[in-house]
């Protein structure tokens, strides 16, 4: 690789390290193909980059970013799953896919510029996501709409009660 390839590709990293709300380093051994682009596509289908890294390439890319908290675990074959958007979706599907390999261990990550370790990791999988947390604010705000709309129709709905059951007996 020439170093003006080099240059070009620790600029674009550390805008992505830059831009990026979360970091998540996992170590990978032995991936075939099938498992590789499964993993790429459920990253992508939550809004999720996954970029295989040069590991010096990437200590450099991350010097005056919140990534270079963790740049000490960018040793043998990484890769970082990088969200612009969901904080909890990258650790959501990493923890999910690792269950079932033993080829990839998640070691650290950043989220929104703190440092976390495997378990920090595995606890943020388990919060809910985004679109479950806008879901439930949704519902919370619908909910007193939907008791006070209750609560005004049924005065109204007991006198239509008591006024049928009235001309029922009649």
């Amino acid at each position: 690789m020439l170093k003006s390839e080099k240059e070009e590709l620790i600029k674009e990293m550390n805008d992505k390290f830059t831009r990026a709300k979360g970091v998540i380093v996992a170590e990978f051994n032995k991936l075939d193909v099938g498992t590789v682009n499964r993993l790429r596509k459920k990253l992508r289908e939550g809004k999720v980059e996954w970029k295989v890294l040069k590991n010096t390439l990437a200590r450099r890319a991350a010097k005056g970013t919140s990534v270079e908290k963790i740049s000490d675990d960018f040793v043998g074959p990484v890769a970082a799953a990088i969200t612009y958007d969901d904080v909890v979706a990258p650790a959501k599907i990493l923890a999910e896919f690792v269950k079932d390999l033993e080829s990839i261990k998640i070691r650290s990550g950043v989220i929104q510029g703190q440092k976390i370790d495997k378990a920090g990791v595995v606890a943020l999988s388990k919060l809910p996501g985004l679109p479950e947390l806008r879901a439930t604010i949704l519902s919370m705000i619908n909910q007193p709409a939907t008791k006070l709309v209750r609560t005004i129709k049924e005065p109204g709905g007991s006198l239509a009660r008591v006024i049928k059951a009235k001309s029922d007996k009649a």
